[in-house]
């Protein structure tokens, strides 16, 4: 494995390409727990709205039901090179109540719409309140960049 050299980037440059990943990519680790169970981590399709974070799961998924006892959740795009991880409380909808606009971009994107399925499918909504952005030990120092629901930078 080469090392790569790491160009320290600006809070501002880190928000620049975080947002350009939630846009463009396809899966996102979900990260739950359970009072009884412990943690539960699953990768999951998803879609940034330009607020929140839009994933689709099994209504009686262990992720659902992690939710429904503990709302508090951390995202994960999947790159060990490129961290970008995400925390806030994930909002549940059944696949007939999410808003029209999440469930189409969502469809628009997959080209599967989890309202015509015959599964019970539950929708999860995550509007970040901590980002954090890193790519190797020179970027750890200043790795957040939204805090409060806030991009900073």
């Amino acid at each position: 494995m080469q090392a790569m050299e790491i160009i320290r980037r600006t809070t501002a440059e880190r928000r620049r390409d975080t947002l350009e990943r939630l846009s463009s990519e396809r899966d996102i680790w979900v990260s739950t727990s359970h009072p009884d169970h412990g943690p539960h981590q699953v990768p999951l399709w998803f879609l940034w709205d330009g607020q929140a974070v839009w994933m689709c799961t099994g209504a009686s998924s262990a992720t659902a039901r992690n939710v429904h006892k503990e709302p508090r959740v951390r995202l994960a795009l999947p790159d060990a090179s490129d961290v970008v991880l995400l925390q806030g409380e994930a909002k549940c909808y059944p696949a007939q109540e999410v808003p029209h606009d999440a469930a189409d971009g969502f469809a628009g994107k997959f080209g599967w719409d989890p309202r015509t399925e015959e599964t019970p499918l539950l929708y999860l909504c995550v509007a970040p309140q901590i980002v954090r952005a890193w790519r190797g030990v020179p970027e750890l120092r200043g790795r957040v960049v939204m805090r409060d629901g806030a991009w900073l930078g």
